[in-house]
């Protein structure tokens, strides 16, 4: 698959693009892991195509270091990961999310519907573009930090799916009962829990990959996505 540079306001990063075989095709933005553009985000881009999907995943670390591809397999990796989330400003982030979905909404090969699907530090950032941006849907896997966004609620306009970790070690239970108070009513949220897991349950071959959560969630995300993007 290719990757395509994209103009952002502070400059140009690169994104991994995957692209369906029937187009043009609506659009996801795929939002990252700590780890960067790695293996595993590009086969959730694939994944996201073969159902359908003009999928992308930006390299939103590249202010710090472009092109990061690391895994969760080693301690030294783990601690490179934690260094590049302090290092990393999440507003710019979205600044750069923001690029691309206007990118693709004009992109020859897209129908002009644009959501997005983010996973831990992804997670947060799909949130916050439920929050700030005209995406037309929006998919949070076990975001971390929610509970001090909250107040960015108000400001969410398009549907907003959330799965939750009951067991998130970087989500602990105080933070989940505040999510949980603040989105539970909303009425462009659908938030779901999934007892008995931890932070990236979905991860496959991660260290708290659960098959039977990671299945109920793509599903539920597989539906979401077709009923408001389309495919």
């Amino acid at each position: 698959m290719p990757e395509i540079n994209i103009n952002g306001p502070d400059g140009a990063f690169s994104t991994y693009l995957a692209v369906p075989k029937i187009l043009p095709a609506p659009a996801v933005v795929v939002a990252q892991e700590i780890f960067g553009v790695n293996q595993v985000m590009r086969d959730v881009c694939d994944w996201l195509a073969e159902m359908g999907y003009l999928a992308c995943c930006p390299d939103i670390f590249w202010r710090i270091e472009p092109g990061i591809q690391i895994t969760d397999k080693t301690e030294a990796e783990w601690k490179r990961a934690f260094e590049l989330f302090g290092l990393f400003d999440p507003d710019k982030g979205i600044e750069d999310l923001g690029a691309v979905i206007r990118h693709l909404r004009d992109h020859e090969d897209c129908t002009g519907k644009v959501g997005s699907v983010g996973f831990c530090l992804g997670g947060k950032l799909a949130y916050l573009m439920a929050c700030r941006t005209d995406s037309d849907c929006n998919v949070s896997y076990y975001g971390v930090g929610l509970d001090e966004l909250l107040g960015e609620a108000a400001a969410i306009s398009n549907p907003l799916l959330m799965h939750m970790a009951s067991l998130d070690k970087f989500v602990p239970p105080d933070a989940q009962a505040k999510i949980k108070e603040g989105l539970g009513n909303h009425p462009l949220v659908d938030l779901h829990v999934y007892e008995d897991c931890d932070h990236a349950f979905a991860r496959i071959e991660g260290e708290h990959y659960d098959a039977a959560a990671a299945k109920l969630a793509n599903e539920r995300t597989t539906n979401f996505l077709k009923e408001n993007l389309g495919s």
